[in-house]
């Protein structure tokens, strides 16, 4: 029979997969795409959560920043799973029991290969013979949800969610019935229409089925059209409810049942009556692949099949005659098995997992259904016992849960296990009056080889660092990975602080060894910070901290090397936070802030062609703040899209002004950092911001780097596209620093490319190799159409140069420096100036 087929026979193979930080719509758009109803959130290779057709109706439509947050935020977790020789009866009854639409199908060494939905099963579980003797009426929904079209999207899908409800009726302004399904909100999510009426997203026509119609014919009128659902109507052309390939599981695995219970039953009577029928059906019990144990009224067993003995160890003739006792672990207690008889005795069926004990002692875990067979006059005649070996299973879930305290990559605690043995350590060194240490490690470039070489190299790498610092630790001192490069080690019962210096100079030379990794020999190092109980703090909260500003002092003097927590550290790290507390205030407010612009020339002729956009803060304590400190801080306190806001309404409201006093419409650009060009919103709020000034597209641009375009190239031409809709030159703004793949290139939907000023400026010392790079970059702009701006340009003879290999457009302090918008108006607007003939 098709039901004692394993699963792998009707599973989906081809696993949908996603990382944990994408994308709600882009998950949705990928499960549109694939026609799925699941998609599996993976992150190293380990399955973390599942995000089905059924958390759709979640999604809070009326918001439309719902769609853009990480899936990993609204996955549900961990991922139920089932064996892939999981039989199909099985596989229907965990469904139903534990109330799933999806379960992840593992092999033995807890692979996953493949995904099983109620649908599968519904397909492939040989139903043919229940489906063709009874009516639609016997499996439909009684209810069926029926909404107004006029109902917004958002408010149908609350009612779905809270009426539990896959599918729901809509009725139409012209009379005509649609229906919405957790499908079409997945392709909701996907392409987000907005909060509109449903009226114009149900799909049309509805097809329906009356109540005597059989399910066969409805099953087929299913899968013909390849719907899900279907209208149930009753003699009046009414709707009545619905019916769905749920719907018809559900109701077959309760005749299943009820056909199981008559089949030993029929089995039993057999055997009284005849020897031969009692071998066939013995034979037939045989070819299961579950183990099966049938026993009289007093629990001894009178007959067991293969698997039994495949499970088991025991052989039919070792088994026969005995009680079941003789598979007990000793795991489960009187009371256990108390609350099971009792269960058998009140309505005859026991079902769930027990740990019995194999021939050879091995103990092992099963799935166990227990029914009680009657004769006519109800009197218990025999039970018959069926059961599978779940224990890899259990094993896999096990696993799963673990690494809620262990990394998945180095296998080393991660930070909540690591918080747990420090607040630990601190209540044990409080007690025996002793000290402890933490230290705060961090990997010096290890980003620049993440890049340059790839994850998967810098994972090795990973794992190589950790196994090195604990060959260097003590027997009771933990290491554990907080994520990235960064490691956390403690160092419980300490006798002296020598000690801790010690143990971080072996873990610096550590970390120096030569690396050799696919062939390739290099070295990195590692910049420490410590902090010591009770001398530094008294909580693990505290320890870490200063551990961690001990480590960026590290850092800022020369790293690959340790420094000791000191008060001193804090007040730097209060400077810090003060500055970026300033910074926060001046973003709300503008004090002190200000934009700079800089002008950008044509070489030939010297007309004014743009200018670039620059930030600029003077704190009224410390006076101006360097550029870069400026980013530092940003970046630092999570101020990004305050920037982001700021600078593009600086920008416009700034292009408005001028238009104003009369001033010629001049593009202006803006530099991005990679995670504000990775918002997912990004090319909306661009849209957003010229509408609101009425600006006219082409005069907002913007400048990305290389390696941020490069770390993704085809997500980022999806970007890059977007925004050349809306704006006007898109520029790789460090062109030649070494990290183009120009096989990339050619399919990124860029206006121009920017020499990096470090080229620029070698052009009048003499080096050849500058030279070259310059001149291979004009020749590859050229050849893709593209424009050629050099940056950092200082000297009449850097400009003569640059002019040789057919540089179009300058930048630098020989043309003009970053002023304030006012003096660039009247020095460069007003009359559209050419270029200087020299700077002051």
């Amino acid at each position: 029979m098709s039901q004692e087929l394993p699963i792998e026979r009707i599973m989906q193979t081809g696993l949908l997969t996603c990382e944990p930080e994408t994308p709600l719509w882009m998950a949705a758009e990928r499960m549109a795409a694939r026609q799925c109803s699941s998609i599996i959130v993976v992150k190293a290779g380990q399955p973390l959560g599942i995000w089905t057709e059924h958390d759709a109706l979640a999604v809070n439509f009326a918001d439309p920043d719902a769609v853009r947050q990480p899936v990993s935020e609204v996955m549900s977790r961990p991922v139920a799973s089932l064996h892939l020789t999981t039989s199909i009866s099985e596989a229907a009854l965990r469904f139903n029991a534990e109330r799933r639409r999806h379960f992840l199908v593992i092999d033995d060494a807890g692979t996953p290969v493949g995904i099983l939905s109620q649908t599968d099963v519904a397909l492939n579980q040989g139903l043919e013979p229940y489906l063709r003797l009874r009516e639609v009426q016997a499996a439909m929904r009684q209810r069926a949800l029926v909404l107004d079209g006029t109902q917004l999207l958002a408010q149908a899908a609350r009612s779905m969610r809270l009426s539990e409800c896959d599918a729901v009726v809509v009725k139409c302004e012209n009379g005509e019935l649609g229906i919405l399904t957790e499908r079409d909100l997945v392709r909701f999510v996907a392409r987000h229409p907005g909060n509109t009426p449903i009226d114009g997203l149900a799909s049309r026509p509805l097809l329906t089925v009356y109540q005597d119609d059989t399910l066969i014919a409805a099953r087929d009128l299913l899968m013909n059209h390849r719907v899900r659902h279907l209208a149930v109507l009753d003699d009046s052309d009414e709707v009545v409810g619905l019916l769905g390939f749920r719907d018809m599981l559900a109701s077959a695995e309760y005749l299943y049942m009820q056909d199981l219970r008559e089949a030993l039953e029929q089995r039993d009577q057999a055997l009284a009556k005849s020897r031969e029928n009692l071998q066939l059906a013995e034979r037939v019990i045989d070819s299961s692949l579950e183990g099966i144990i049938i026993t009289d009224p007093g629990n001894r067993i009178e007959f067991v099949n293969r698997a039994f003995t495949h499970m088991t160890g025991y052989t039919a003739e070792e088994a026969i005659g005995r009680t079941p006792e003789i598979l007990s672990s000793g795991r489960h207690d009187a009371a256990f098995y108390g609350q099971m008889w009792d269960a058998l005795k009140r309505s005859g069926y026991w079902r769930g997992e027990i740990w019995n004990r194999r021939k050879s002692g091995e103990l092992y875990l099963e799935m166990l259904t227990i029914t009680a067979i009657t004769d006519d006059s109800g009197a218990v005649t025999h039970y018959a016992a069926l059961f599978s070996d779940i224990t890899h299973m259990r094993e896999n879930e096990e696993r799963i849960r673990k690494l809620a305290y262990y990394d998945a990559l180095t296998g080393l605690p991660n930070r909540r296990l690591l918080e747990d043995r420090l607040e630990l350590a601190i209540r044990h060194a409080h007690r025996n009056q002793t000290r402890l240490a933490v230290i705060f490690v961090d990997l010096d470039h290890f980003k620049e080889v993440n890049d340059a070489l790839g994850h998967a190299f810098g994972d090795e790498l990973l794992v190589m660092m950790s196994e090195r610092l604990q060959l260097r630790l003590r027997e009771d001192d933990t290491l554990a990975r907080l994520g990235g490069d960064e490691f956390l080690v403690l160092l419980p019962d300490l006798e002296e602080v020598d000690e801790v210096t010690r143990i971080a100079r072996r873990l610096v030379e550590a970390v120096g060894e030569p690396c050799v990794i696919e062939g390739q020999e290099f070295r990195i190092g590692c910049s420490l910070g410590i902090s010591l109980y009770p001398d530094d703090a008294t909580t693990a909260e505290a320890l870490v901290h200063n551990a961690d500003v001990a480590m960026y002092r590290a850092k800022e003097e020369g790293r690959n090397g340790y420094r000791l927590y000191r008060n001193e550290m804090n007040l730097q790290d209060d400077r810090q936070r003060a500055l970026e507390k300033a910074l926060q205030d001046a973003f709300i407010t503008g004090e002190g802030l200000q934009l700079h612009y800089q002008p950008i020339f044509e070489r030939e002729g010297g007309w004014l062609y743009g200018a670039e956009a620059l930030l600029r803060w003077h704190h009224p304590l410390l006076g101006s703040v360097p550029p870069v400190d400026i980013m530092t801080l940003v970046e630092r306190a999570g101020l990004l899209p305050q920037l982001d806001e700021y600078m593009l309404e600086q920008v416009c409201a700034q292009l408005v002004a001028w238009n104003g006093v009369g001033a010629a419409p001049l593009p202006i650009s803006i530099n991005l950092s990679a995670r504000q060009f990775w918002q997912t919103d990004l090319p909306v709020r661009v849209a957003t911001k010229l509408k609101q000034h009425n600006l006219q597209p082409g005069l907002l641009g913007f400048e990305i780097a290389e390696r941020t375009l490069l770390e993704k190239p085809q997500q980022a031409a999806v970007v890059l596209k977007r925004l050349r809709r809306l704006a006007g030159d898109v520029a790789i703004n460090d062109f030649g620093t070494g990290y183009a793949a120009l096989g990339y290139l050619h399919e990124l939907p860029i206006t121009m490319l920017k020499i990096d000023r470090r080229f620029v400026q070698r052009l009048d010392s003499g080096q050849k190799g500058s030279a070259a790079i310059v001149a291979a970059v004009a020749g590859l702009a050229r050849e893709m159409e593209l424009r050629l701006a050099a940056v950092g340009v200082e000297t009449e003879t850097q400009r003569e140069i640059l002019g040789r290999h057919g540089v179009e457009l300058i930048q630098g302090y020989l043309s003009g420096r970053a002023v304030p918008a006012d003096l660039f108006a009247s020095r460069y607007l007003m009359s559209r100036s050419g270029l200087p003939e020299s700077t002051s």
